[in-house]
């Protein structure tokens, strides 16, 4: 089992039962001991869960101080992004001048989109690449790449994006959270998200399941302000909002 498959299975098993062993997981996953050690050190570090004495457990609000690679945000949740993405795609009409976040969700969307007729900006090298591939119109401020995600990032970027105003853009998060709100660990990352969002007319965060009850460094925007949607909501705290939709239930 791939270190990516280990990770969501941990986690899926934390959402569902709260508290684990270390042991336990062993067994479940078929895996030494000292590989769910590692796991779970690892998750921890990430903000993902807590490390106790013979396993590990939720809190209510995770805290996330760094990002993941994107060779492991590739391995999570890969059939949830598809159908958030596969959603989120059938909201572009022709006519709109789309913004579209970078991250591994949202490239979900970028793969799903056959609309060719709307105009879109992105942050996002990977998924310009593939819009452009795809014959749309795209456009891709300047500013310096991120290399751990390829975002263009930086004041160059953000003070391009001020001068558009869209009519629909779409956003990844690392955590979500009615406190805090959409966050990311990189200030510069919630810089770019925090400007596109606001000059978006309609903004939607796409994210998994996995995302919420998460609190990363930095705020981009508040929890009501954009829709979102995700899998389904693993909380039922959340319920109550209508701003959220659930592709998954």
């Amino acid at each position: 089992m791939l270190t990516e498959e280990r990770w969501k299975a941990i986690l899926e098993i934390l959402e569902k039962e709260g508290v684990v062993s270390a042991q336990e997981l062993s067994e479940r996953l078929k895996v030494s001991a000292s590989t769910v050690r590692r796991d779970l050190t690892q998750l921890d570090g990430l903000g993902r869960l807590v490390k106790v004495h013979g396993g590990a457990t939720v809190v209510d609000t995770q805290y996330m101080t760094q990002d993941m690679s994107m060779e492991v945000k590739y391995g999570l949740y890969r059939e949830e992004k598809k159908a958030i993405g596969t959603y989120a795609a059938r909201l572009v009409s022709p006519k709109d001048f789309v913004f579209i976040d970078a991250g591994t969700t949202t490239e979900m969307l970028v793969d799903s989109l056959d609309e060719k007729r709307a105009i879109y900006m992105t942050n996002s090298m990977i998924h310009a690449r593939k819009l452009s591939r795809k014959g749309c119109r795209v456009y891709l401020p300047g500013g310096e790449v991120k290399q751990l995600t390829e975002a263009i990032i930086g004041g160059e970027a953000a003070d391009m994006i001020r001068n558009f105003h869209f009519t629909i853009g779409f956003f990844g998060t690392n955590g979500v959270n009615i406190e805090c709100g959409f966050t990311t660990p990189d200030p510069q990352e919630a810089l770019i998200k925090r400007i596109s969002l606001e000059h978006s007319k309609k903004a939607y965060v796409l994210c998994d399941r996995s995302k919420f009850n998460v609190a990363a460094a930095v705020s981009f925007a508040g929890f009501t302000d954009a829709a979102v949607i995700t899998d389904r909501v693993p909380d039922r705290k959340y319920k109550k909002y209508e701003t959220i939709v659930e592709v998954m239930k």
